[in-house]
């Protein structure tokens, strides 16, 4: 199935709408998105990172009816997502993080990081791992990399990046009072205004135009 970069679906969704099916034969890339993807992991061990290759989710298809929206994933070697111009599809998730009060969860990555080395990102993300759900990842992407349980989670949309990542993007709210404790792939965190447009400068046009686009989802 051709995909084009930009919003593939929008919910929201809460997790119980999220399905997955997952193929049992493993993706087969092109030479060349192997070869990138070589090269792409030497550089990431050169840095310094522990990343070691495996499988995770690659997304197939998807439908996004009903209310529902349905994933149709298979496993793919980890290392493509590491392609700045064939990702194949592999599939990442994304949970940005909001206190009770609105504001938003911000961590500067740890400079081995395979994605956004160095630079200041929202919330929790990473792959999908075999026969995961996705909006499950989501939760365990936030317990792994700050300790926390949301007290509401919602699914937000389906993105295709140009590299050919996809991408499925949450919004996960804290209880009044929670605290983080934030893992090794983050050196600094904290915490930016619920108005998007009084955001320190570290924060990228990329990561504003997210703010504003899923605050306007609320």
């Amino acid at each position: 199935m051709a995909l084009q970069p930009g919003i593939l679906a929008r919910g929201p969704w809460d997790p119980g709408q999220v399905e997955a099916s997952w193929r049992a034969e493993e993706f087969e890339p092109e030479r060349t998105a192997v070869e990138a993807a070589d090269v792409a992991l030497d550089a990431l061990r050169r840095r310094g990172s522990p990343s070691h290759d495996g499988l995770a989710a690659r997304l197939v298809d998807f439908e996004a009816e009903d209310g529902r929206l349905r994933l149709e994933l298979q496993p793919a070697r980890w290392a493509l997502r590491l392609s700045s111009e064939n990702a194949s599809r592999s599939l990442a998730v994304l949970c940005v993080v909001r206190a009770a009060d609105g504001s938003w969860l911000a961590g500067r990555r740890a400079a081995w990081l395979a994605s956004w080395p160095g630079r200041w990102a929202l919330g929790a993300g990473g792959a999908v791992e075999l026969d995961e759900n996705p909006a499950a990842a989501m939760e365990r992407e936030l317990r792994e990399e700050w300790s926390v349980e949301p007290e509401r989670l919602r699914v937000e949309a389906l993105v295709l990046l140009p590299s050919g990542l996809a991408m499925l993007v949450g919004q996960a709210w804290l209880p009044d009072g929670a605290t983080v404790a934030p893992d090794h792939e983050h050196d600094e965190f904290t915490w930016w205004p619920a108005d998007v447009a009084r955001w320190p400068p570290e924060a990228d046009e990329p990561l504003r135009r997210m703010g504003a686009l899923l605050a306007a989802a609320e």
